[in-house]
């Protein structure tokens, strides 16, 4: 392995922690004896141009800085790679790295969590989710959270968590169940109403709401989360119970374990750790150890 390695930044993460962090983390890494050099872009492509440049250059790893957005961008760097990844959380959701245990805004720990992982041998080959060319993480969302999401990134007069409350209050009002058609694996194509498919390949979205409370990053299933046709009273009810993860015991709830899963509904926009990957319908598939993460301790089960 190569001892120089990629710090791959995204500077206005978690409103400008992302270019505070990446100081203490290049410093924890250089003070283990790691050349680093820093890749930032002018947008997106550009910095994901850069960032498989430096992948297809053999850098001995490439380490993300900011929030889910960055790693989903990493990702798409590094799947599929031996290069290894290394998160410093710094965003505002940060459920990539929750789901692996490790440090969230605290990039010095999470520098030296990297380096020691380097030097040790931490490395965890975990799975991925993917949709055509595109890879997530965390957790794939369609229908209510999905349109939540458009309405949030749709409110430019007001930021941060609060606009994805007032999203969620507007959704409400104007909230009817969704008729999806849906495929698992080869079984048959399903037609269902339902509030919200969720494809979990971590745990998390949102910053910790627990949507696929049980799902396992490196068994390679997803958990697929189905929010029943609720009334809006009983969603009211059910959608706080989600950040503890006990919305699964609920009857409107069911969860199935697949390698794949077809969704199609009029006017639904999926969205992947936090990105929006457009209008379904989509086939997502799970595919094992498809990116290796530089993680804490000897390898192990989530």
């Amino acid at each position: 392995m190569t001892s120089e390695i990629t710090l791959f930044v995204n500077p206005t993460a978690g409103r400008g922690r992302g270019a505070h962090a990446a100081q203490p983390a290049a410093s924890a890494l250089r003070d283990a004896g790691f050349s680093v050099r820093t890749v930032l872009g002018e947008d997106a492509d550009d910095a994901l141009r850069r960032a498989r440049e430096a992948v297809a250059g053999g850098t001995g790893a490439l380490i993300a800085v900011g929030g889910d957005g960055m790693m989903s961008l990493a990702l798409q760097a590094v799947a599929g790679t031996m290069t290894p990844l290394g998160v410093v959380a710094v965003g505002t959701g940060n459920d990539f790295a929750r789901a692996l245990g490790l440090p969230i805004r605290d990039p010095a720990a999470a520098g030296r969590l990297a380096a020691e992982a380097l030097k040790g041998g931490g490395v965890r080959e975990i799975d991925l989710g993917r949709v055509g060319e595109r890879w997530f993480g965390s957790v794939l969302a369609s229908g209510f959270d999905s349109r939540v999401n458009d309405r949030g990134n749709r409110m430019r007069w007001v930021g941060g968590r609060f606009k994805y409350d007032l999203a969620i209050l507007a959704e409400l009002a104007a909230f009817k169940p969704i008729p999806y058609r849906i495929r698992l694996d080869d079984g048959p194509v399903r037609e269902i109403e339902a509030t919200l498919i969720a494809v979990g390949n971590g745990s998390t979205y949102g910053g910790g709401m627990r949507i696929c409370a049980d799902a396992v990053m490196d068994d390679g299933l997803f958990d697929v989360t189905v929010v029943g046709d609720c009334s809006r009273t009983t969603l009211l009810k059910v959608f706080p119970r989600v950040y503890k993860g006990t919305h699964l015991s609920h009857p409107k709830v069911t969860v199935h374990r697949v390698s794949s899963i077809e969704l199609a509904a009029a006017g639904v926009t999926a969205y992947a750790d936090g990105e929006q990957l457009g209008a379904l319908p989509l086939t997502a598939r799970c595919v094992p150890g498809a990116v290796r993460v530089l993680v804490p301790g000897s390898p192990g089960g989530i």
